[in-house]
């Protein structure tokens, strides 16, 4: 058995890979700009949480509504991004992320500076789940989200939104609709954002703006940046090494920051496309050697 360490380290890592998959369907398969998808977090986080404490409803129900509820926020901002360019389209989402986390830090309802305590852990068969046994709830619901958008990127619909990304003018003289892919990629971004966040309520069972402020946001683009933000491994490789990264050089704890940063820096100076994305140097030295070793008698 693994300790409760490593448990928690590795349930995050799973956890934020969720968010870091909806950011790369918006990001990188559309070409959209989302510097706040840890609002999106925030939403499902205190969806989930306020239908569970407050109705007591169960886990699932709170977790579908979570991703619904982020979902159709999603679409509002996504109607928002097809009136604005790259730039402009930054700042307001920048600007989202603040106004949810003083909406949620103003209002008691939404625990205000306190948070929300006391959330309970899910169900199956009832029996709470917890440690070990959420860590793997935490990958299969990985795995699932990693699957969708496996089939979103194969699909007619990955298609239209990488041809979006690389010449929206032509893509609209192939009949692809513009408006209407950008707002469904940022909705099915935001859904995926709002499902981690159920997941990160109940695995913390308390949950204060602090969880889904911009430097989460911030953590969560790195993550997708470093990772790949056009491949799926890439999304949790990138959530892996942002989290085990300041664990592993704990130990240099006056400058486990700046050797941090050094390392990041370095990564994107040398892997401009991500460590795991496409045409990524690791990515087609591994292809390398795979087809060398299949060449091989």
């Amino acid at each position: 058995m693994i300790g409760m360490y490593y448990i928690t380290l590795l349930t995050e890592i799973g956890i934020y890979s969720i968010a870091a998959l909806g950011l790369n369907i918006t990001m990188g398969y559309a070409g959209q700009v989302n510097l706040g998808q840890a609002a999106f977090v925030g939403i499902g986080a205190i969806t989930s949480a306020l239908l569970t404490l407050d109705l007591h409803l169960s886990f699932w129900i709170g977790f579908l509504a979570a991703g619904l509820m982020s979902l159709l926020i999603g679409v509002l901002l996504g109607a928002v991004s097809i009136r604005l360019k790259h730039d402009f389209l930054a700042i307001t989402t920048i600007g989202f992320n603040f106004i949810v986390v003083g909406v949620f830090e103003y209002y008691s309802v939404f625990g205000g500076t306190t948070g929300l305590i006391g959330i309970p852990p899910p169900r199956i068969l009832g029996h709470s789940v917890w440690g070990f046994n959420f860590m793997v709830l935490v990958y299969i619901i990985l795995a699932l989200a990693a699957a969708g958008t496996w089939w979103i990127e194969k699909s007619w619909l990955g298609r239209a939104f990488q041809a979006i990304r690389e010449d929206e003018e032509a893509a609209q003289t192939m009949g692809i609709d513009p408006r209407k892919y950008k707002i469904l990629a940022f909705a099915i971004g935001a859904a995926l954002a709002g499902f981690s966040g159920s997941l990160l309520a109940h695995f913390k069972t308390s949950i204060t703006y602090q969880n889904f402020g911009f430097d989460k946001s911030i953590e969560i683009l790195t993550m997708s940046i470093l990772g790949g933000m056009d491949s799926i491994p890439g999304a949790i490789t990138g959530a892996a090494v942002v989290k085990l990264l300041p664990e592993v050089f704990r130990p240099f704890v006056e400058y486990r920051l700046v050797v941090y940063s050094i390392v990041i820096v370095l990564v994107l100076v040398f892997m401009p496309q991500g460590i795991l994305g496409r045409n990524s140097p690791l990515l087609e030295w591994l292809r390398g050697g795979s087809s060398g070793e299949r060449s091989n008698p």
